[in-house]
Parts: structure tokens; C-alpha cells; sequence
């Protein structure tokens, strides 16, 4: 069968010809219907994230949608080395497999599960937002933050902030539900009235001095009970985080993926997100490419209008 294999860490996958996988007592065959690139499945095949396979070749892509042997159709996760998702066919444990909503696309189910489910864990599992509480999204101009802004809305926020560095695409997300919007460099000088209104999520995308400057404020305000939730370092990967931030307040930090939720967690949201896009708008921007064009689009990168690679 054809897939996008990585032969050697660092290398770019190929598309070219993989042995069939068979089924056995805990694992089903899946016919793949559409697979997105992330950050995350880019990672993974350089071998650069935590969660990364050792052993080579493998198929890359971390998750998709499909049919299953007898013609149902199910979004699953991929990270049973060596059978990724970009593949005609790929074999996945039978518990990292969810029923997809008839009326769901799958190559828009494809497009959501992965920067959907982002924010749906960080907010059911992580910070167990309760209807009403103030949200705000640090980095929301990339499909995943924005994304998590209608999510926020859906679950209950009675307020949604949303910061990043595009005016216009702030501009749209306050179209899209977001109640205030800020520049990064509109935040620092926003954040004490933010603080004293009351925060009591956030949801940080980028990491950085921004993250730091909101974590200040909120010690440093009268709300000292922030629930913040790291997702992401588009900004770095690391700050200089003085203990007594933590010390002096009710400041609860944590993160929010592979490993902080466990796998069974994770499919559990992606099942549950999938299921409320196929009654509210979820929908995000993305194109089309087959699976055979993976050499020239791996490396394509837009934050905002996501590859879908199709069989």
C-alpha cells in the first residue's frame, strides 16, 4: 500500500510503498479517508517532540478519518508506532477509535480534531471550566486559539478574551464570539483592569514574555485564583519564572497535552468536540492536497488555513 514514510530522523517523510497491516485481538485495519498535518505530527517525524517513535522506518501523522471494515466511519489516533495515520490503511488500537456524526465531513473532521482538541481538553479536563467564568485565550489568531474561542463560547464562558499579534484576525474572532481583543502589545498595559474584572481561565498558546506578563497581573491583582492552562510556545520554549509567583497566590499552573491528559482522555474530548461540531460552527480553513503530493506540502506551513492530505 502507499504512505508517507520518515526513514531516518530529520528526514522529510516520502511517499512510497509500506507493508499492508493486519488486524488482531486489540487492534482494527482502518481505511483512511483524510489526515492533517500538525505541529505535533511534524515533530513527531523529526524526532524532536518527547512523544516521538525511536525506531525506524515508520508512517507519519498522528491522527485522521476513515472507514472501518464494514463501511462506518470513525475519526482515530495514530501513535502505535510504526502505523501513523498517512497511509491507504493503518492500524489502530480498537479503544483510540471514535463513531464520527454522519453529518460531520470527514476531511473537516480531519481539518478540527487535532487544534479542537486543544482547547476541549484544556478546558473540560484541565481547568474544568464552569458556565459563566471569564476566559482568556493568549495566542488566538492561529487555528487552534481561534478555534478555541467559539469552543469557550460553546461550553459556557460568559466572557472570552482573546490576544495575538494580527489586529485583523483579532478583529474576526470578535465576530466569531470573542468578547475583548488585544495586541501583545496592547496586553501589558489591559491586564490590571483584565485582572481586577476577574480572569478565571487562561488558555496560553504561546509561552514567552506574554505568558509571564499575564501570570504577573494575576498575583499581582485582586483575582489570585487564575487557572492557567499551557498548550503551546509559538514564543519559546522558556521564561525565568520566579517561585514566588506561586508561593504568594492561588495561581494553579499546568499544562495541557500528551501526557497531562491520557490517551483514553484524549479521544474521549475529540469524540465529544466532534460531536458538538456537527451541531454548532466549528468550521475552519483548510485545503486539500493528496497524499502523494506530502514531499512538496510537508513543509508548507500556514497557521491559519490547515493541509488536509486525502486518499
Amino acid at each position: 500500500m502507499k504512505a508517507a514514510i520518515v526513514s531516518a530522523a530529520g528526514e522529510l517523510p516520502v511517499y512510497g510503498d509500506f507493508p499492508e497491516p493486519q488486524a488482531d485481538e486489540s487492534h482494527v485495519v482502518v481505511t483512511v479517508k483524510a489526515a492533517a498535518v500538525s505541529q505535533l505530527a511534524k515533530a513527531r517525524a523529526a524526532g524532536t517532540h518527547y512523544s516521538a517513535a525511536a525506531h525506524y522506518p515508520f508512517i507519519t501523522g498522528i491522527d485522521g478519518t476513515g472507514t472501518l471494515s464494514n463501511g462506518d466511519p470513525v475519526y482515530f489516533l495514530a501513535f502505535n508506532a510504526p502505523w501513523g495515520s498517512m497511509a491507504e490503511r493503518t492500524l489502530v488500537p480498537a479503544d483510540s477509535i471514535v463513531s464520527l456524526p454522519p453529518t460531520l465531513d470527514p476531511v473537516l473532521a480531519a481539518a478540527l480534531a487535532n487544534p479542537g482538541m486543544s482547547s476541549w481538553a484544556a478546558l473540560t479536563r484541565r481547568a474544568q471550566l464552569r458556565t459563566g467564568e471569564t476566559v482568556l485565550i493568549n495566542g488566538a489568531t492561529g487555528t487552534s486559539g481561534g478555534l478555541a474561542v467559539r469552543i469557550a463560547q460553546h461550553l459556557g464562558a460568559g466572557k472570552i478574551i482573546a490576544t495575538g499579534r494580527n489586529r485583523a484576525a483579532l478583529d474576526q474572532l470578535r465576530a466569531q464570539g470573542a468578547d475583548l481583543t488585544f495586541t501583545l502589545d496592547e496586553l501589558p498595559d489591559a491586564l490590571p483592569a483584565l485582572m481586577k474584572e476577574g480572569v478565571d481561565v487562561v488558555l496560553d498558546y504561546l509561552w514567552g514574555q506574554s505568558a509571564l506578563d499575564i501570570m504577573h497581573a494575576a498575583v499581582a491583582g485582586e483575582e489570585k485564583t487564575v487557572r492557567f492552562v499551557q498548550i503551546g510556545s509559538l514564543s519559546g520554549q522558556e521564561i525565568t519564572l520566579h517561585s514566588k509567583l506561586l508561593r504568594s497566590s492561588g495561581l494553579t499552573l499546568m499544562g495541557s497535552g500528551l501526557g497531562s491528559v491520557s490517551d483514553k482522555e484524549l479521544i474521549a474530548c475529540i469524540g465529544e468536540m466532534l460531536t458538538a461540531a456537527a451541531e454548532s460552527d466549528f468550521s475552519i480553513a483548510f485545503q486539500m492536497r493528496p497524499l502523494s503530493d506530502v514531499a512538496l506540502a510537508w513543509q508548507e506551513d500556514d497557521s491559519r488555513c490547515r493541509t488536509v492530505f486525502t486518499l
